[in-house]
């Protein structure tokens, strides 16, 4: 059993209702008389919400059994995505509606890591950043800005984020995955 002082950024648990549930943000928290508690930000893995919960010092949670495996992106076949595990050479379809904003960051053979959950597979993991090809963009203008400026674009997975003006179709870019930010052209 894992109590509110073991909780990490990252740590897996399940809640009395069997969802399996990320901790995103966790923070102790007391006012002069009243009791303490621990503000918990989740992330839902089974629906992909991010939920906002309180709980006393002496609550308990059950602990997650998670194995992780490297898997390569296939493709998409419908409304699914196919991955292969690169240790046993089997096939994994997954639905795109549970990998959730994830899909966006998807790139052909791209390896990412498969979370199996008491011995199931569960979901991905993306790695912190993904180089994806810019696909459509407006020009950007010389001489056009005094300080940083930015332009909408849609990358090849369908993301939509800003980007620098220097930036041009066509162009290779990284992004961060958890903040779905520009980070610097690849």
């Amino acid at each position: 059993m894992i109590t509110t002082s073991d909780f990490r950024e990252g740590l897996l648990i399940e809640d009395d209702k069997g969802n399996i549930l990320e901790i995103l943000h966790y923070q102790h928290h007391r006012k002069s008389a009243a009791r303490a508690v621990v503000r918990v930000k989740f992330r839902n893995m089974n629906t992909g919400a991010v939920v906002e919960d309180s709980f006393r010092p002496e609550d308990k949670f059950k602990d997650v059994d998670v194995e992780k495996h490297p898997l390569s992106y296939m493709y998409t076949d419908g409304g699914k995505a196919v991955f292969m595990n690169n240790e046993s050479y089997e096939q994994i379809e997954i639905a795109l509606d549970r990998l959730g904003s994830s899909a966006k960051f998807l790139v052909e053979n791209e390896e990412v890591e498969g979370l199996y959950i008491n011995g199931n597979f569960f979901n991905i993991l993306l790695p912190a950043k993904v180089e994806l090809t810019v696909v459509d963009t407006v020009p950007g203008v010389k001489g056009d800005s005094v300080s940083n400026m930015t332009k909408p674009a849609v990358l090849s997975g369908g993301l939509e984020l800003k980007v620098p003006l220097f930036i041009n179709q066509g162009d290779k870019i990284r992004v961060d995955t958890r903040t779905s930010e520009y980070v610097e052209r690849a």
